[in-house]
């Protein structure tokens, strides 16, 4: 076998393409040149030994060579130079503010509003005035008149009564007939002020002899009367007001020191005596005009008594009351036959009791307890219909100084309970009186001029809570000055619809703890386009005639200014 013939052997296997296709023409050609430069391979080589043919000689296909693939020269890379220079950075944009985000709506929580401020103390509390020194007297004896000033008196010191005037706060003197200190009073239908009895200047100092004396003195005139004398001598003695306009005096020690028990009344004229209804009474007696006519001793005493006035008068017993004796207790009428009685006795109690002669079998009983102990304690009807109660002492005996009381108390009927008030800063015992004004205040005054206690000759005035609760109601225009049994007024006023009630007070006439003129009674109203008409008492025994002060109190219980009026 000749070379040729080994190559093509060699080379004539199969070759597998399937694994590369797409190099087939490349590998080809590059075994077709390793053919060629094989020796004896491809031609005759003059160094190649001669073969002796033998049959034919198969001549390969010509070969073709594949070029290669032009090969890509590496890159040059020049020769390290230096580093560029740094480029200079890139000038900082200014900051760009964000668009604002609106951030979705949020729901507030609800809003709790702060509780109200608390109300002022004065608003719970009250408030007094300071100390006022201007005043001439110890004013023993206290009176409201009809055109708005106060009369008072004194002890036995030699010294006049007074008129004191609440706009001005001057006091002028008013001369009486004769020595007032320890006498009775109370108003006349027409509106001037009965004074019996009084006070005689004994050499050797005695007291309790009394002068059969009758004063009156009209608030009009400014001037006092003399009038005729009574049958006995009265120092200590109780006058009241009857349903007919008569005055009734009753109790007290005569000239020559003894109980005087033959009541007497006042017509008008004369005095006529009631001699079939003598009864020894202590001083000072607390007597109020019952619902059916007849007069009610409600104390010092425990057994009360009824006095029928008639011919020459009887007198039958009522109701005991629970405690025993109250003397230098104070009791007033708060509502029409209605009676609280405070305080009293020795050692003095903070027990109150209550009566409503309108029942037909009345008795008493208990409210609330006070906070202090007291006696020679003054009640005073307010226009809500409230009792105030100032000063006194809670010390045993006639009249201890160490045991002053000085805060307020006020008594609700309504509720029967009691609520401490502010304190007043002078200790007023034993001769202390307290007044109703006109403009809904209280004057405090006196203590002293006997008892062994200072004598106090200044005023305190006392303004109620109701004065610090909001806007006060009006009353505009006139009223008249005298008003019959009956009788509907129209009262104007802007604040109709917010009333609440309508009271009508009867004008103070004061000493020795009890009030000898004063009770409330309420009206019935209705509203008009103008304001209020109002429907006065049609009952003498409601309301015996005399002077009064009317008051409209709104739904928060606070009052107008009082008109005064004489119910006749």
């Amino acid at each position: 076998m000749s070379t040729s013939v080994k190559h093509k052997t060699r080379f004539s296997g199969k070759v597998k393409k399937s694994w590369f296709p797409s190099l087939a023409p490349a590998v080809y050609g590059l075994l077709g040149l390793l053919l060629v430069s094989l020796p004896g391979c491809g031609g005759k080589s003059d160094s190649s030994p001669s073969v002796a043919q033998t049959g034919p000689v198969e001549t390969p296909p010509p070969f073709t060579p594949t070029q290669p693939p032009p090969v890509t020269p590496p890159p040059v890379t020049p020769p390290p130079g230096p580093p560029p220079a740094e480029p200079p950075p890139p000038p900082t944009p200014p900051p760009v503010e964000p668009p604002p985000v609106t951030p979705p709506p949020v729901e507030p929580p609800p809003v709790t509003p702060p509780p109200p401020p608390p109300p002022p103390p004065e608003a719970t509390l009250g408030k007094w005035s300071a100390v006022m020194t201007s005043v001439p007297i110890v004013q023993v004896h206290l009176h409201l008149l009809a055109n708005g000033k106060v009369l008072s008196w004194g002890g036995p010191t030699g010294k006049p009564p007074y008129i004191w005037d609440p706009v001005t706060s001057a006091f002028s003197e008013v001369p009486a007939p004769s020595q007032l200190f320890c006498s009775g009073h109370t108003f006349l239908a027409d509106g001037r002020l009965l004074v019996a009895g009084g006070h005689i200047m004994n050499d050797l100092g005695i007291n309790g002899l009394g002068l059969p004396n009758t004063n009156m003195f009209d608030p009009v005139t400014g001037q006092w009367q003399a009038l005729p004398k009574m049958a006995k001598g009265r120092w200590y003695p109780t006058n009241t007001t009857l349903p007919n306009g008569d005055i009734l005096t009753l109790a007290g020690t005569d000239e020559t020191g003894a109980n005087n028990p033959i009541p007497e009344v006042w017509n008008g004229t004369a005095w006529r005596q009631l001699t079939g209804a003598s009864l020894e009474l202590p001083y000072y007696p607390r007597t109020f005009v019952a619902p059916d006519g007849r007069v009610f001793y409600a104390g010092e005493l425990q057994q009360t008594q009824f006095l029928d006035v008639s011919a020459t008068g009887s007198w039958s017993a009522g109701p005991a009351r629970k405690f025993g004796n109250r003397d230098y207790g104070s009791a007033v009428m708060y509502e029409p036959g209605k009676i609280i009685y405070i305080g009293g006795g020795d050692p003095p109690t903070h027990s109150a009791e209550i009566i409503d002669l309108n029942q037909a079998n009345p008795q008493w009983s208990y409210t609330e307890n006070m906070t202090y102990a007291r006696r020679q304690m003054n009640a005073t009807i307010l226009p809500t219909g409230d009792v105030l109660v100032t000063g006194g002492t809670s010390g045993s005996g006639f009249n201890d100084l160490a045991g002053a009381v000085y805060p307020a108390e006020l008594w609700h009927p309504a509720t029967g309970t009691w609520t401490e008030l502010a304190s007043n800063a002078i200790p007023r015992i034993y001769h202390s009186t307290a007044l109703l004004l006109p403009d809904g205040r209280v004057l405090f005054t006196g203590s002293g001029d006997g008892g062994n206690s200072p004598n106090e000759e200044n005023y305190e005035i006392y303004s109620p809570p109701y004065l610090f609760n909001g806007a006060r109601p009006t009353i505009t225009g006139t009223l008249p000055a005298r008003v019959g049994y009956g009788n509907t007024k129209v009262v104007n006023t802007p604040d109709g619809a917010k009333i609440a009630k309508v009271t009508f007070i009867r004008l103070g006439s004061v000493t020795h703890a009890f009030d000898q003129s004063a009770r409330l009674v309420r009206l019935s109203f209705s509203t008009v386009s103008t304001g209020l008409s109002v429907n006065l008492p049609s009952s003498r025994t409601v309301a015996p005639p005399g002077p009064y002060m009317l008051f409209l109190v709104n739904q928060d219980g606070v009052p107008s200014e009082g008109r005064i009026m004489i119910l006749e």
